[in-house]
């Protein structure tokens, strides 16, 4: 009887380490008591500063359109005189990026390739930034009239990891994201991922890393400055401990002892039942 009841312990005790405390799931707990005028001052969030690898589209227009057209990738000025674009070209790799010919990619260095001007440094600026020093290269030089330069991010994406449902790289087309868009994307946090040591790794626009640590079930979450993600950021969930023991692979041996154990245990409630009856 002692060994039954062992054995029924120790199976309770599995049970119980395999649940996780309902108090640590829920997300930025009593949110709604952070004072408005707190929720107020939070900043609004500022365009992404570019960085080696971003992937740019930028449009220059003007009211002469055939003064410019030299400016865009794949526009030209057709011998009648009208300004023609040529169809864009996209290659698909196997992460679905768009890799369009007319886009401009920041190098290694920093730098883009722009048609005349040449090389301009654009990584550490935002892309109100980029546009006036396009403007400024085009105008006086060549152009009578200060030309509209408009730049837009196409690649910008965040990689998440770990106890989330679907894992695997997040794309925006807005340029921006948040914490919850991005897990809300990827199929949300496994309820057995932790919410309080959520892992947030960011390259910043100088080369410089930054490693920390995200506790979103706290309500000042929504005031934390890591709320709002920058392009290439990688979020990591970690597991919690009974989804990391589930992990565990047992050896042979093991298994065959438990085997063994579970047989036994069998064997004796078996003759226990026939002695009380």
């Amino acid at each position: 009887m002692k060994l039954i009841a062992h054995v029924a312990g120790l199976v309770a005790l599995l049970i119980l380490a395999g649940c996780s405390s309902p108090k640590k799931v829920p997300y930025v707990v009593e949110a709604e008591t952070i004072p408005a005028e707190i929720l107020s001052e939070i900043p609004a969030v500022p365009d992404p500063v570019l960085q080696p690898g971003d992937l740019l589209n930028i449009e220059v227009t003007a009211s002469d359109l055939i003064s410019v057209a030299p400016f865009n990738k794949g526009m030209y000025v057709t011998p009648d005189g009208t300004v023609t674009r040529m169809q864009r070209t996209t290659t698909t790799g196997s992460s679905n990026t768009d890799t369009s010919t007319d886009y401009y990619l920041v190098d290694t260095e920093g730098d883009i390739v722009f048609p005349i001007i040449g090389k301009i440094h654009a990584a550490g600026l935002t892309k109100n930034q980029l546009a006036d020093k396009v403007a400024d290269a085009i105008y006086p030089k060549f152009t009578r009239e200060r030309p509209f330069v408009d730049v837009r991010l196409m690649n910008f994406r965040v990689t998440i990891l770990g106890a989330i449902g679907s894992p695997g790289v997040i794309r925006s087309n807005s340029e921006r994201m948040n914490f919850f868009e991005a897990i809300a994307m990827a199929g949300d946090l496994n309820i057995k991922g932790e919410r309080e040591t959520i892992l947030l790794y960011r390259t910043n626009a100088d080369g410089t890393r930054e490693l920390h640590r995200l506790d979103i079930h706290d309500k000042n979450f929504l005031l934390s400055p890591y709320f709002n993600l920058q392009q290439n950021d990688i979020i990591y969930v970690v597991p919690n401990k009974s989804m990391a023991s589930g992990a565990w692979t047992l050896s042979p041996a093991v298994t065959t002892v438990f085997t063994l154990v579970g047989g036994v245990s069998s064997i004796i409630a078996l003759v226990v039942t026939l002695i009380n009856l």
